[in-house]
Protein backbone atom coordinates (compact mmCIF):
# COMPACT_ATOMS: atom_id res chain seq x y z
CA UNK A 1 0.00 0.00 0.00
CA UNK A 2 2.82 2.39 0.91
CA UNK A 3 4.57 1.62 -2.39
CA UNK A 4 1.38 2.44 -4.28
CA UNK A 5 1.05 5.78 -2.46
CA UNK A 6 4.69 6.58 -3.24
CA UNK A 7 4.06 5.75 -6.91
CA UNK A 8 1.09 8.11 -7.03
CA UNK A 9 3.15 10.80 -5.33
CA UNK A 10 5.99 10.42 -7.85
CA UNK A 11 3.46 10.56 -10.70
CA UNK A 12 1.93 13.71 -9.22
CA UNK A 13 5.38 15.32 -8.92
CA UNK A 14 6.09 14.54 -12.57
CA UNK A 15 2.79 16.05 -13.72
CA UNK A 16 3.40 19.21 -11.67
CA UNK A 17 6.92 19.79 -13.01
CA UNK A 18 7.45 23.12 -14.73
CA UNK A 19 8.01 22.90 -18.49
CA UNK A 20 8.18 26.19 -20.41
CA UNK A 21 6.27 27.96 -17.60
CA UNK A 22 3.52 25.34 -17.74
CA UNK A 23 2.99 22.13 -15.86
CA UNK A 24 4.06 18.96 -17.67
CA UNK A 25 0.66 17.42 -17.04
CA UNK A 26 -1.04 20.35 -18.78
CA UNK A 27 1.13 19.85 -21.89
CA UNK A 28 0.43 16.11 -21.93
CA UNK A 29 -3.33 16.47 -21.54
CA UNK A 30 -3.34 19.23 -24.16
CA UNK A 31 -1.57 16.84 -26.52
CA UNK A 32 -4.29 14.26 -25.87
CA UNK A 33 -6.94 16.87 -26.70
CA UNK A 34 -5.18 17.72 -29.97
CA UNK A 35 -4.93 14.01 -30.87
CA UNK A 36 -8.62 13.56 -30.02
CA UNK A 37 -9.56 16.53 -32.23
CA UNK A 38 -7.54 15.14 -35.16
CA UNK A 39 -8.85 11.57 -34.80
CA UNK A 40 -12.42 12.86 -34.49
CA UNK A 41 -12.31 14.47 -37.93
CA UNK A 42 -14.42 12.80 -40.66
CA UNK A 43 -11.28 11.47 -42.37
CA UNK A 44 -10.86 8.79 -39.68
CA UNK A 45 -13.25 5.85 -39.57
CA UNK A 46 -14.56 4.82 -36.18
CA UNK A 47 -16.71 1.96 -37.41
CA UNK A 48 -15.68 -0.56 -40.08
CA UNK A 49 -17.85 -2.91 -42.09
CA UNK A 50 -15.77 -6.00 -42.75
CA UNK A 51 -18.30 -8.03 -44.70
CA UNK A 52 -20.63 -5.98 -46.89
CA UNK A 53 -22.01 -9.00 -48.85
CA UNK A 54 -23.06 -10.69 -45.61
CA UNK A 55 -24.54 -7.43 -44.37
CA UNK A 56 -26.30 -7.02 -47.72
CA UNK A 57 -27.98 -10.41 -47.36
CA UNK A 58 -28.98 -9.81 -43.77
CA UNK A 59 -30.55 -6.42 -44.48
CA UNK A 60 -32.50 -7.61 -47.51
CA UNK A 61 -31.58 -4.54 -49.53
CA UNK A 62 -30.87 -4.27 -53.24
CA UNK A 63 -27.39 -4.63 -54.66
CA UNK A 64 -27.45 -0.99 -55.80
CA UNK A 65 -28.21 0.12 -52.26
CA UNK A 66 -25.44 -2.10 -50.89
CA UNK A 67 -22.97 -0.49 -53.31
CA UNK A 68 -23.64 2.86 -51.63
CA UNK A 69 -22.35 1.53 -48.30
CA UNK A 70 -18.79 2.38 -47.26
CA UNK A 71 -16.12 0.18 -45.74
CA UNK A 72 -15.72 2.62 -42.86
CA UNK A 73 -17.82 5.31 -41.16
CA UNK A 74 -17.03 8.21 -38.88
CA UNK A 75 -19.65 9.42 -36.44
CA UNK A 76 -20.30 12.32 -38.81
CA UNK A 77 -21.54 10.16 -41.68
CA UNK A 78 -22.91 7.25 -39.65
CA UNK A 79 -26.44 8.52 -40.25
CA UNK A 80 -25.89 7.97 -43.98
CA UNK A 81 -25.43 4.25 -43.19
CA UNK A 82 -28.79 4.30 -41.41
CA UNK A 83 -30.35 5.94 -44.45
CA UNK A 84 -28.77 3.64 -47.03
CA UNK A 85 -29.35 0.44 -45.03
CA UNK A 86 -32.98 1.39 -44.27
CA UNK A 87 -32.42 0.54 -40.59
CA UNK A 88 -34.34 3.34 -38.89
CA UNK A 89 -34.02 1.61 -35.52
CA UNK A 90 -30.32 2.58 -35.52
CA UNK A 91 -31.05 6.23 -36.29
CA UNK A 92 -31.57 7.54 -32.77
CA UNK A 93 -28.44 5.80 -31.51
CA UNK A 94 -26.41 7.21 -34.43
CA UNK A 95 -27.77 10.70 -33.76
CA UNK A 96 -26.84 10.48 -30.06
CA UNK A 97 -23.31 9.47 -31.10
CA UNK A 98 -23.10 12.52 -33.37
CA UNK A 99 -24.20 14.81 -30.51
CA UNK A 100 -21.65 13.25 -28.15
CA UNK A 101 -18.93 13.70 -30.77
CA UNK A 102 -19.88 17.36 -31.28
CA UNK A 103 -19.78 17.96 -27.50
CA UNK A 104 -16.40 16.21 -27.16
CA UNK A 105 -14.96 18.25 -30.03
CA UNK A 106 -16.26 21.51 -28.56
CA UNK A 107 -14.74 20.93 -25.12
CA UNK A 108 -11.46 19.58 -26.53
CA UNK A 109 -11.07 22.68 -28.70
CA UNK A 110 -11.98 24.92 -25.73
CA UNK A 111 -9.43 23.13 -23.52
CA UNK A 112 -6.67 23.38 -26.14
CA UNK A 113 -7.37 27.08 -26.75
CA UNK A 114 -7.38 27.90 -23.02
CA UNK A 115 -3.98 26.27 -22.68
CA UNK A 116 -2.61 27.90 -25.85
CA UNK A 117 -3.63 31.39 -24.71
CA UNK A 118 -2.93 30.72 -21.01
CA UNK A 119 -6.45 31.72 -19.97
CA UNK A 120 -7.03 31.65 -16.22
CA UNK A 121 -10.06 32.40 -14.09
CA UNK A 122 -10.49 33.96 -10.66
CA UNK A 123 -9.41 30.71 -9.05
CA UNK A 124 -6.30 29.82 -10.99
CA UNK A 125 -6.52 26.78 -13.24
CA UNK A 126 -9.69 25.29 -11.72
CA UNK A 127 -11.80 26.43 -14.67
CA UNK A 128 -9.19 25.06 -17.09
CA UNK A 129 -9.15 21.68 -15.37
CA UNK A 130 -12.95 21.56 -15.31
CA UNK A 131 -13.01 22.10 -19.09
CA UNK A 132 -10.37 19.39 -19.57
CA UNK A 133 -12.24 16.88 -17.42
CA UNK A 134 -15.48 17.59 -19.28
CA UNK A 135 -13.71 17.12 -22.63
CA UNK A 136 -12.18 13.79 -21.58
CA UNK A 137 -15.45 12.62 -20.05
CA UNK A 138 -17.37 13.29 -23.28
CA UNK A 139 -14.59 11.60 -25.27
CA UNK A 140 -14.81 8.49 -23.08
CA UNK A 141 -18.60 8.40 -23.34
CA UNK A 142 -18.48 8.86 -27.14
CA UNK A 143 -15.93 6.08 -27.65
CA UNK A 144 -17.66 3.69 -25.24
CA UNK A 145 -21.03 4.43 -26.87
CA UNK A 146 -19.48 3.75 -30.29
CA UNK A 147 -18.36 0.30 -29.13
CA UNK A 148 -21.87 -0.21 -27.75
CA UNK A 149 -23.35 0.80 -31.13
CA UNK A 150 -21.29 -1.88 -32.86
CA UNK A 151 -22.48 -4.52 -30.39
CA UNK A 152 -26.10 -3.38 -30.74
CA UNK A 153 -25.94 -3.25 -34.57
CA UNK A 154 -24.38 -6.71 -34.81
CA UNK A 155 -27.05 -8.07 -32.49
CA UNK A 156 -29.74 -6.33 -34.54
CA UNK A 157 -28.40 -7.81 -37.80
CA UNK A 158 -27.56 -11.18 -36.27
CA UNK A 159 -24.01 -11.05 -37.56
CA UNK A 160 -20.50 -9.76 -36.86
CA UNK A 161 -20.22 -7.52 -39.91
CA UNK A 162 -19.37 -4.37 -37.92
CA UNK A 163 -16.25 -3.64 -35.94
CA UNK A 164 -15.09 -0.68 -33.91
CA UNK A 165 -11.91 0.86 -35.32
CA UNK A 166 -8.70 0.76 -33.21
CA UNK A 167 -9.08 4.58 -33.08
CA UNK A 168 -12.02 4.11 -30.71
CA UNK A 169 -10.06 2.02 -28.20
CA UNK A 170 -6.96 4.24 -28.44
CA UNK A 171 -8.98 7.38 -27.77
CA UNK A 172 -10.83 5.77 -24.89
CA UNK A 173 -7.55 4.78 -23.21
CA UNK A 174 -5.92 8.17 -23.83
CA UNK A 175 -8.99 10.00 -22.52
CA UNK A 176 -9.10 7.84 -19.40
CA UNK A 177 -5.42 8.48 -18.64
CA UNK A 178 -5.77 12.18 -19.37
CA UNK A 179 -8.85 12.43 -17.13
CA UNK A 180 -6.90 10.80 -14.28
CA UNK A 181 -3.96 13.16 -14.85
CA UNK A 182 -6.19 16.23 -14.74
CA UNK A 183 -7.76 14.98 -11.51
CA UNK A 184 -4.28 14.75 -9.95
CA UNK A 185 -3.40 18.25 -11.16
CA UNK A 186 -6.72 19.60 -9.92
CA UNK A 187 -6.28 18.17 -6.41
CA UNK A 188 -3.41 20.55 -5.62
CA UNK A 189 -5.29 23.52 -7.08
CA UNK A 190 -8.42 22.70 -5.05
CA UNK A 191 -6.37 22.52 -1.85
CA UNK A 192 -4.81 25.91 -2.69
CA UNK A 193 -8.18 27.64 -3.15
CA UNK A 194 -9.98 25.51 -0.54
CA UNK A 195 -12.46 24.25 -3.11
CA UNK A 196 -14.27 20.95 -2.55
CA UNK A 197 -15.06 18.50 -5.30
CA UNK A 198 -18.58 17.46 -6.30
CA UNK A 199 -18.64 14.28 -4.24
CA UNK A 200 -17.38 16.14 -1.18
CA UNK A 201 -20.09 18.76 -1.75
CA UNK A 202 -22.78 16.05 -2.02
CA UNK A 203 -21.49 14.40 1.15
CA UNK A 204 -21.51 17.71 2.98
CA UNK A 205 -24.95 18.92 1.79
CA UNK A 206 -26.70 15.64 0.99
CA UNK A 207 -30.03 16.87 2.41
CA UNK A 208 -30.11 19.81 -0.02
CA UNK A 209 -29.20 17.55 -2.95
CA UNK A 210 -31.90 15.10 -1.87
CA UNK A 211 -34.44 17.92 -2.02
CA UNK A 212 -33.40 18.54 -5.64
CA UNK A 213 -34.25 14.97 -6.71
CA UNK A 214 -38.01 15.59 -7.30
CA UNK A 215 -37.17 18.68 -9.39
CA UNK A 216 -34.60 16.69 -11.35
CA UNK A 217 -37.10 13.89 -12.02
CA UNK A 218 -39.78 16.40 -13.05
CA UNK A 219 -37.56 18.14 -15.58
CA UNK A 220 -36.18 14.85 -16.91
CA UNK A 221 -39.69 13.50 -17.57
CA UNK A 222 -41.32 16.71 -18.83
CA UNK A 223 -38.45 18.62 -20.46
CA UNK A 224 -35.57 16.37 -21.44
CA UNK A 225 -37.04 12.99 -22.37
CA UNK A 226 -39.49 14.62 -24.84
CA UNK A 227 -36.42 15.97 -26.66
CA UNK A 228 -35.98 12.49 -28.12
CA UNK A 229 -38.96 13.37 -30.29
CA UNK A 230 -36.60 15.63 -32.28
CA UNK A 231 -35.75 12.45 -34.16
CA UNK A 232 -39.15 12.73 -35.89
CA UNK A 233 -37.67 15.60 -37.95
CA UNK A 234 -35.32 13.17 -39.70
CA UNK A 235 -37.79 10.35 -40.40
CA UNK A 236 -40.76 9.62 -42.60
CA UNK A 237 -42.91 8.58 -39.67
CA UNK A 238 -45.52 5.86 -39.97
CA UNK A 239 -47.46 4.08 -37.24
CA UNK A 240 -46.57 0.62 -38.51
CA UNK A 241 -42.84 1.03 -37.84
CA UNK A 242 -43.10 3.53 -34.99
CA UNK A 243 -40.60 6.26 -34.15
CA UNK A 244 -37.42 4.19 -33.90
CA UNK A 245 -37.97 2.01 -36.97
CA UNK A 246 -39.56 4.52 -39.37
CA UNK A 247 -37.42 5.19 -42.49
CA UNK A 248 -34.61 7.65 -41.83
CA UNK A 249 -34.72 10.34 -44.55
CA UNK A 250 -32.04 12.75 -43.38
CA UNK A 251 -32.80 16.39 -44.13
CA UNK A 252 -35.68 15.87 -46.58
CA UNK A 253 -38.19 17.41 -44.17
CA UNK A 254 -35.98 20.49 -43.94
CA UNK A 255 -35.70 20.56 -47.74
CA UNK A 256 -39.49 20.71 -47.87
CA UNK A 257 -39.47 23.72 -45.54
CA UNK A 258 -36.87 25.49 -47.66
CA UNK A 259 -38.92 24.90 -50.81
CA UNK A 260 -42.03 26.13 -48.99
CA UNK A 261 -40.53 29.64 -48.84
CA UNK A 262 -38.57 29.34 -45.60
CA UNK A 263 -37.20 32.86 -46.02
CA UNK A 264 -40.68 34.43 -46.12
CA UNK A 265 -41.86 32.51 -43.06
CA UNK A 266 -38.69 33.40 -41.14
CA UNK A 267 -38.90 37.07 -42.16
CA UNK A 268 -42.57 37.39 -41.19
CA UNK A 269 -42.14 35.62 -37.87
CA UNK A 270 -39.05 37.60 -36.85
CA UNK A 271 -40.36 41.01 -37.97
CA UNK A 272 -43.66 40.59 -36.15
CA UNK A 273 -41.90 39.45 -32.98
CA UNK A 274 -39.34 42.26 -33.15
CA UNK A 275 -42.21 44.77 -33.28
CA UNK A 276 -44.16 42.92 -30.56
CA UNK A 277 -41.13 42.72 -28.26
CA UNK A 278 -39.69 46.18 -28.92
CA UNK A 279 -42.85 48.27 -29.12
CA UNK A 280 -44.63 46.12 -26.54
CA UNK A 281 -41.93 46.52 -23.86
CA UNK A 282 -41.54 50.23 -24.59
CA UNK A 283 -45.26 50.89 -24.17
CA UNK A 284 -45.45 48.66 -21.09
CA UNK A 285 -42.70 50.73 -19.44
CA UNK A 286 -44.41 54.00 -20.45
CA UNK A 287 -47.80 52.94 -19.07
CA UNK A 288 -46.20 51.54 -15.92
CA UNK A 289 -44.54 54.92 -15.32
CA UNK A 290 -47.83 56.74 -15.97
CA UNK A 291 -49.73 54.55 -13.51
CA UNK A 292 -46.99 54.83 -10.87
CA UNK A 293 -47.27 58.63 -11.01
CA UNK A 294 -51.04 58.61 -10.35
CA UNK A 295 -51.74 59.65 -6.75
CA UNK A 296 -55.54 59.17 -6.67
CA UNK A 297 -56.02 55.58 -5.47
CA UNK A 298 -59.42 54.83 -7.03
CA UNK A 299 -58.28 56.16 -10.42
CA UNK A 300 -55.03 54.22 -10.20
CA UNK A 301 -56.85 50.93 -9.48
CA UNK A 302 -59.46 51.59 -12.17
CA UNK A 303 -56.70 52.33 -14.74
CA UNK A 304 -54.83 49.12 -13.93
CA UNK A 305 -58.03 47.06 -14.14
CA UNK A 306 -59.12 48.55 -17.46
CA UNK A 307 -55.67 48.01 -19.02
CA UNK A 308 -55.44 44.46 -17.65
CA UNK A 309 -58.91 43.36 -18.79
CA UNK A 310 -58.15 42.87 -22.54
CA UNK A 311 -55.66 40.14 -21.62
CA UNK A 312 -58.56 37.95 -20.50
CA UNK A 313 -60.51 38.41 -23.73
CA UNK A 314 -60.33 35.11 -25.64
CA UNK A 315 -58.97 35.11 -29.18
CA UNK A 316 -62.27 33.69 -30.44
CA UNK A 317 -64.13 36.73 -29.11
CA UNK A 318 -61.39 38.95 -30.55
CA UNK A 319 -61.99 37.32 -33.94
CA UNK A 320 -65.71 38.12 -33.74
CA UNK A 321 -64.94 41.75 -32.82
CA UNK A 322 -62.39 42.13 -35.63
CA UNK A 323 -64.71 40.56 -38.20
CA UNK A 324 -67.62 42.77 -37.24
CA UNK A 325 -65.45 45.87 -37.41
CA UNK A 326 -63.65 45.18 -40.72
CA UNK A 327 -66.10 43.00 -42.69
CA UNK A 328 -66.73 44.37 -46.19
CA UNK A 329 -70.53 44.21 -46.43
CA UNK A 330 -71.78 44.96 -42.92
CA UNK A 331 -68.63 45.92 -40.97
CA UNK A 332 -68.69 48.90 -38.62
CA UNK A 333 -65.95 50.86 -40.41
CA UNK A 334 -67.45 50.38 -43.88
CA UNK A 335 -70.88 51.39 -42.59
CA UNK A 336 -69.40 54.62 -41.18
CA UNK A 337 -67.54 55.30 -44.45
CA UNK A 338 -70.61 54.69 -46.64
CA UNK A 339 -72.71 56.84 -44.31
CA UNK A 340 -70.24 59.64 -44.90
CA UNK A 341 -70.49 59.13 -48.66
CA UNK A 342 -67.20 57.27 -49.16
CA UNK A 343 -66.36 53.95 -50.85
CA UNK A 344 -66.00 50.66 -48.98
CA UNK A 345 -62.59 49.23 -48.12
CA UNK A 346 -62.03 45.51 -48.70
CA UNK A 347 -59.84 44.82 -45.66
CA UNK A 348 -59.89 41.02 -46.03
CA UNK A 349 -58.54 41.19 -49.58
CA UNK A 350 -55.96 43.95 -48.99
CA UNK A 351 -52.80 42.55 -47.31
CA UNK A 352 -51.17 45.92 -46.59
CA UNK A 353 -53.60 46.74 -43.73
CA UNK A 354 -52.96 43.62 -41.67
CA UNK A 355 -49.43 44.05 -40.30
CA UNK A 356 -50.60 47.26 -38.62
CA UNK A 357 -53.93 45.78 -37.48
CA UNK A 358 -52.34 42.64 -36.04
CA UNK A 359 -49.77 44.76 -34.16
CA UNK A 360 -52.45 47.06 -32.75
CA UNK A 361 -54.62 44.20 -31.48
CA UNK A 362 -51.60 42.42 -29.99
CA UNK A 363 -50.61 45.57 -28.10
CA UNK A 364 -54.19 46.20 -26.97
CA UNK A 365 -54.38 42.69 -25.56
CA UNK A 366 -50.94 42.42 -23.91
CA UNK A 367 -49.86 45.87 -22.71
CA UNK A 368 -51.77 45.62 -19.42
CA UNK A 369 -50.36 42.20 -18.58
CA UNK A 370 -46.74 43.14 -19.30
CA UNK A 371 -47.14 46.46 -17.52
CA UNK A 372 -47.66 44.68 -14.18
CA UNK A 373 -44.05 43.41 -14.09
CA UNK A 374 -42.58 46.85 -14.76
CA UNK A 375 -45.00 48.48 -12.34
CA UNK A 376 -43.89 46.05 -9.59
CA UNK A 377 -40.25 46.97 -10.33
CA UNK A 378 -41.01 50.71 -10.20
CA UNK A 379 -42.97 50.38 -6.93
CA UNK A 380 -39.99 48.56 -5.44
CA UNK A 381 -37.63 51.48 -6.03
CA UNK A 382 -36.64 53.18 -2.75
CA UNK A 383 -38.54 56.48 -2.37
CA UNK A 384 -35.39 58.07 -0.89
CA UNK A 385 -33.92 58.29 -4.40
CA UNK A 386 -36.80 60.47 -5.57
CA UNK A 387 -36.75 62.57 -2.40
CA UNK A 388 -33.03 63.23 -2.84
CA UNK A 389 -33.64 64.14 -6.49
CA UNK A 390 -36.37 66.60 -5.50
CA UNK A 391 -34.03 68.22 -2.99
CA UNK A 392 -31.50 68.64 -5.82
CA UNK A 393 -34.17 70.34 -7.93
CA UNK A 394 -34.93 67.52 -10.38
CA UNK A 395 -38.33 67.77 -12.07
CA UNK A 396 -40.58 64.76 -12.76
CA UNK A 397 -39.06 64.06 -16.19
CA UNK A 398 -35.52 64.15 -14.84
CA UNK A 399 -36.51 61.77 -12.03
CA UNK A 400 -37.91 59.34 -14.58
CA UNK A 401 -34.87 59.65 -16.86
CA UNK A 402 -32.15 59.41 -14.22
CA UNK A 403 -33.78 57.14 -11.60
CA UNK A 404 -36.75 55.15 -12.89
CA UNK A 405 -35.43 54.08 -16.30
CA UNK A 406 -31.92 53.00 -15.12
CA UNK A 407 -33.45 50.92 -12.30
CA UNK A 408 -35.98 49.35 -14.66
CA UNK A 409 -33.21 48.44 -17.12
CA UNK A 410 -32.25 45.05 -15.51
CA UNK A 411 -35.88 43.89 -15.63
CA UNK A 412 -36.15 44.99 -19.26
CA UNK A 413 -32.99 43.08 -20.25
CA UNK A 414 -34.08 39.87 -18.52
CA UNK A 415 -37.55 40.01 -20.09
CA UNK A 416 -35.94 40.80 -23.45
CA UNK A 417 -33.66 37.75 -23.25
CA UNK A 418 -36.58 35.50 -22.33
CA UNK A 419 -38.67 36.92 -25.17
CA UNK A 420 -35.88 36.51 -27.74
CA UNK A 421 -35.82 32.77 -27.00
CA UNK A 422 -39.27 32.59 -28.57
CA UNK A 423 -38.60 35.00 -31.41
CA UNK A 424 -39.33 32.26 -33.96
CA UNK A 425 -42.54 31.22 -32.22
CA UNK A 426 -45.39 33.51 -33.22
CA UNK A 427 -48.71 34.25 -31.54
CA UNK A 428 -50.58 31.38 -33.23
CA UNK A 429 -54.01 32.09 -31.72
CA UNK A 430 -53.82 35.76 -32.70
CA UNK A 431 -52.84 35.13 -36.32
CA UNK A 432 -55.07 32.11 -36.88
CA UNK A 433 -58.20 33.66 -35.41
CA UNK A 434 -57.75 37.00 -37.17
CA UNK A 435 -56.69 35.63 -40.57
CA UNK A 436 -57.96 32.03 -40.60
CA UNK A 437 -57.57 30.34 -44.00
CA UNK A 438 -57.59 33.53 -46.05
CA UNK A 439 -54.87 32.72 -48.59
CA UNK A 440 -54.91 36.27 -49.95
CA UNK A 441 -53.25 37.51 -46.76
CA UNK A 442 -50.70 34.70 -46.33
CA UNK A 443 -47.87 36.64 -47.95
CA UNK A 444 -47.76 39.22 -45.12
CA UNK A 445 -49.39 37.33 -42.24
CA UNK A 446 -48.19 33.73 -42.53
CA UNK A 447 -45.83 32.72 -39.72
CA UNK A 448 -44.23 29.39 -38.80
CA UNK A 449 -46.93 28.37 -36.36
CA UNK A 450 -49.83 28.89 -38.77
CA UNK A 451 -47.89 27.21 -41.58
CA UNK A 452 -47.10 24.13 -39.48
CA UNK A 453 -50.72 23.94 -38.36
CA UNK A 454 -51.92 23.92 -41.98
CA UNK A 455 -49.40 21.20 -42.87
CA UNK A 456 -50.50 18.92 -40.04
CA UNK A 457 -54.18 19.51 -40.82
CA UNK A 458 -54.00 19.09 -44.59
CA UNK A 459 -51.28 16.41 -44.88
CA UNK A 460 -51.85 13.35 -42.69
CA UNK A 461 -48.82 11.87 -40.91
CA UNK A 462 -46.74 15.01 -41.50
CA UNK A 463 -45.29 14.73 -37.99
CA UNK A 464 -41.76 14.92 -39.40
CA UNK A 465 -42.43 18.24 -41.13
CA UNK A 466 -43.94 19.76 -38.01
CA UNK A 467 -41.02 18.57 -35.88
CA UNK A 468 -38.50 19.87 -38.41
CA UNK A 469 -40.14 23.31 -38.28
CA UNK A 470 -40.18 23.23 -34.47
CA UNK A 471 -36.51 22.21 -34.35
CA UNK A 472 -35.58 25.03 -36.71
CA UNK A 473 -37.47 27.50 -34.51
CA UNK A 474 -35.80 26.23 -31.32
CA UNK A 475 -32.25 26.25 -32.71
CA UNK A 476 -32.76 29.73 -34.19
CA UNK A 477 -34.12 31.05 -30.88
CA UNK A 478 -31.29 29.40 -28.94
CA UNK A 479 -28.67 31.02 -31.19
CA UNK A 480 -30.32 34.44 -30.78
CA UNK A 481 -30.39 34.11 -26.97
CA UNK A 482 -26.72 33.03 -26.82
CA UNK A 483 -25.66 35.91 -29.09
CA UNK A 484 -27.73 38.51 -27.22
CA UNK A 485 -26.56 37.25 -23.83
CA UNK A 486 -22.94 37.45 -25.06
CA UNK A 487 -23.42 41.07 -26.14
CA UNK A 488 -25.15 41.96 -22.86
CA UNK A 489 -22.38 40.24 -20.90
CA UNK A 490 -19.73 42.31 -22.64
CA UNK A 491 -21.58 45.55 -21.93
CA UNK A 492 -23.14 44.82 -18.50
CA UNK A 493 -22.03 41.41 -17.09
CA UNK A 494 -24.33 41.72 -14.06
CA UNK A 495 -27.42 41.81 -16.32
CA UNK A 496 -26.61 38.63 -18.28
CA UNK A 497 -28.60 35.44 -17.74
CA UNK A 498 -25.48 33.27 -17.57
Amino acid sequence: MKEKIKGLSRGNQFLNKELANRKTGVFLTAAVSVVAIILSLPFFSWISIVNIPALFSKLSITREMAENLFQGYSLFNLLSFVQESKQGSLGLYAMILLILMAAALYFNVAYALKIAFNLKGNKGNLGLYATGQTAMLFEMIATAATAGFVIFANYKFGMTGMQASPVVYILFLLSLLSFAAIKLLEAEERALYKEHGLFREIQKNWVLFLMLVPTFIYFMINNYLPMLGVYYAFTSFNFRDGLWASPFIGFKNFDFLVKADLFRLTKNTILYNVVFIGLGNALQIVFAIFVSQVTVKWFKKASQTLMFMPYFVSFVILKVLVYNIFEYQYGLINNIITSAGGGKIDFYNTPSYWPVLITLFYLWKNIGYGMVVYLATIMGIDSEYYEAAKVDGANIFQQIWYITLPLVKPTFIILLLYALGSIMKGQFELFYQMIGNNGTLYNVTDIFDTYVYRITMTQPLSIGLGTAAGLYQSVFGFAIVILTNFLVKRKNPEYALF
